[in-house]
């Protein structure tokens, strides 16, 4: 019988919160490739232009990664919270390892000035498919995201304004 998990992270950052979810979340299918092309190749949308609610994103992988591409489908978006949730519809681990799998994002303001960037991610493991440091990995992953798209913020302050 497969079996639901999860897993979650914060990360703390300096950047204000709707700076670092229009980078780090809503335009990061333009800025990775850019910013982490030693990981990811190319991405675009490729339904409903990336933005908006059912909109579909495909990111394309380098070696670095156990799979070649994933296809993530947003399915919940207030802007003004910088709050998300998106579906792994495609790609990364599908059919192969996992059933299902979603996001929720969520980017508070600090008092400092910067934000607490909050991932859950809930998965639903193929039958017999067993995580031992795939959850880490993925943890490292968004970690670095959002760091990159932290630095990239801070070293140009009038992006994303």
């Amino acid at each position: 019988m497969a079996s639901t998990n999860s897993w979650t992270v914060e990360i703390e950052t300096t950047v204000a919160a709707p700076r670092l979810f229009k980078a780090g979340v809503m335009d990061w299918h333009t800025l990775a490739p850019k910013l982490a092309s030693h990981i990811i190749t190319s991405a675009h949308p490729i339904e409903g232009g990336g933005g908006g609610v059912g909109s579909v994103r495909q990111f394309n992988f380098t070696s670095a990664m156990p799979f070649s591409f994933k296809k993530e489908r947003l399915d919940f978006l207030d802007a003004d919270k910088c709050e998300c949730k998106s579906t792994l519809i495609e790609g990364g681990g599908i059919g192969t390892k996992i059933e299902t799998a979603t996001s929720h994002i969520k980017i508070e303001p600090t008092a400092n000035g910067g934000s607490v960037v909050k991932v859950d991610s809930t998965f639903k493991l193929m039958p017999g498919v067993e995580m031992k440091d795939e959850i880490t990995k993925a943890k490292d992953s968004v970690t670095n995201i959002f760091k990159t798209a932290e630095a990239y913020l801070v070293a140009n302050p009038e992006a994303y304004n």
